[in-house]
């Protein structure tokens, strides 16, 4: 910390000061002297403050040398919470995350845990060639264990909306974290123990991850006003499409460096990095928030529905809606094609366009940097429009017929060109329009059931990851019967549907209280 930092310090009583580090060398103990001096500076303006001459301060320079009366108040202050003193990493994080409004702390923080979720997620896609080979495993037993994930995942989606909506966002996601992060670190040890205790891990990773989406999309409906509502949910999304392509990314380079394992105990660790920040910096509600400003508490407040969490799920009510069963019938639709295309594109790039397996591998990174860019672009135009007058049921249906109609175009264009970097660049724009969702459906949980968001993105994507694991199951079939043009008719044909039913019965008016 330098002396400017310091001097600006002293003379605002409502930064906050982090916790004392330990004393345990020199660089410490300087830092420790300063920010007791800091302290002390602070008691001294809120006497001379509770005394009436505030407007009389002076502002004097601190005395950071090394004197024994300072460096012994650093110690025994520094010695009182040494237990609990975050790390210099941690330190690091939390003092960027100072600058920022509170509500976009929650939302950084929701991001990077979703971009631990596909780094995660897609370690095993990379990993399964080595370990398959070292343990023998046919193509069926592979197939067996990348589909073990879902177990898990389906289990939790509801289950995880109910948790959240009834205890909390921040309690729900944390333990989501934690728990997958244990599960990814323990891959490589229930693998070398045998085929069953893999398969129990992956899918408990699948119950961790599960309750991610419904968790997050209850805490940000706390904490996020609708007029920020899009960009906030658009940047946590793309979050996962990073991951993605961090994950893809580093994952051969740990494994060629350092064996499979590595990449398993390397990505598992961080999820303890991102819990102990979470656990000292978030809130499930701004009004637990201790710290919280009272202008951005009377922003987010005044800019929101009474958002105390429910004691009981409202079932018949919640399912009498029409459209909660269109953002679970759209949802359906959109992941349809959304799954084929990113589990199915390496096999049609190297069978179809006849690149080889490194090619694939590049071209595949291409629709997540593409996804995460529109995503935030879609969120940053939906925000613009709802602040410029424009109703929040309009521009939700704006969005998503982008989101529907925008990849059903594309995909139509396949069958029509012979370039395959004009194939790509088709599946890359087919992948970059479906990004709107994230303003469309993606947001509209929030919109009509705001204290039930948890809830409600736990059965719409229920039917979503039903549709992967039904679609991708299909495209199968339909390959062994047909062609790449009939998968695409099919796909196609959803998002048809899914344009009809979303114009025809969404809403972004509240309508669960």
């Amino acid at each position: 910390m330098n002396g400017a930092g310091v001097y600006l310090l002293s003379l605002s009583p409502s930064l906050p000061i982090p916790p004392l580090p330990c004393p345990k060398n020199p660089a410490s103990r300087a830092l420790t002297r300063t920010l007791v001096a800091l302290r002390v500076s602070r008691r001294r303006v809120a006497v001379a403050r509770a005394r009436g001459s505030g407007a009389d301060l002076k502002s004097e320079p601190l005395d950071l040398s090394d004197s024994s009366r300072d460096s012994s108040i650093g110690v025994h202050e520094a010695e009182s919470v040494e237990a609990s003193s975050p790390t210099t990493e941690e330190l690091g994080w939390m003092a960027g995350l100072e600058a920022l409004p509170k509500r976009w702390v929650i939302v950084i923080m929701c991001f990077s845990s979703f971009l631990l979720c596909n780094m995660d997620r897609v370690n095993m896609s990379i990993a399964i060639l080595p370990m398959s080979a070292e343990f023998n495993w046919s193509p069926s037993t592979v197939g067996l264990i990348q589909s073990s994930f879902f177990w898990g995942y389906l289990l939790t989606q509801i289950a995880g909306g109910i948790w959240a909506d009834t205890v909390g966002g921040k309690t729900v996601l944390g333990f989501g974290v934690v728990w997958w992060s244990v599960a990814t670190a323990l891959t490589p040890i229930a693998a070398k123990i045998g085929l069953p205790f893999l398969l129990v891990v992956r899918a408990f990773m699948g119950i961790g991850e599960g309750v991610a989406m419904p968790a997050m999309n209850n805490i940000l409906s706390k904490w996020v006003p609708v007029a920020e509502r899009s960009r906030s949910l658009a940047l946590v999304y793309s979050g996962m499409y990073l991951g993605s392509v961090t994950g893809l990314a580093f994952s051969p380079f740990l494994i060629h460096k350092f064996g499979w394992p590595s990449v398993f105990y390397s990505f598992g660790s961080l999820g303890t990095v991102w819990f102990a920040i979470w656990s000292r910096k978030a809130y499930s509600s701004p009004l637990e928030d201790p710290e919280l400003s009272a202008e951005e508490k009377s922003l987010i407040i005044g800019n929101s529905v009474s958002k105390e969490p429910v004691s009981e799920i409202p079932w018949r009510m919640i399912l009498s809606k029409p459209p909660v069963w269109a953002l679970i019938v759209s949802h359906f639709c959109h992941n349809w094609g959304t799954f084929i295309l990113l589990t199915w594109m390496p096999t049609y790039y190297n069978q179809v366009l006849k690149f080889n397996l490194t090619e694939s591998g590049l071209v595949c990174v291409l629709p997540w940097f593409t996804m995460a860019l529109s995503a935030n672009l879609g969120g940053w135009i939906a925000d613009t429009l709802v602040n410029k007058g424009l109703s929040v049921t309009v521009v939700r249906k704006i969005m998503q017929s982008i989101g529907f109609l925008g990849p059903a175009f594309f995909l139509t264009q396949l069958s029509h060109v012979h370039s395959p970097y004009m194939a790509v660049l088709c599946m890359t724009c087919s992948q970059g329009t479906d990004a709107f969702s994230q303003s469309g459906l993606y947001s509209n949980h929030q919109d009509i059931g705001p204290r039930y968001a948890g809830v409600l993105l736990g059965l719409s994507n229920t039917a979503g990851v039903l549709a992967g694991v039904f679609g991708t199951a299909a495209t199968g079939y339909i390959l062994q019967h047909g062609s790449w043009d009939d998968v695409f008719k099919v796909s196609v044909a959803l998002y048809l549907v899914g344009t009809v039913v979303w114009n025809l019965f969404s809403t972004g008016e509240k309508i669960l209280d």
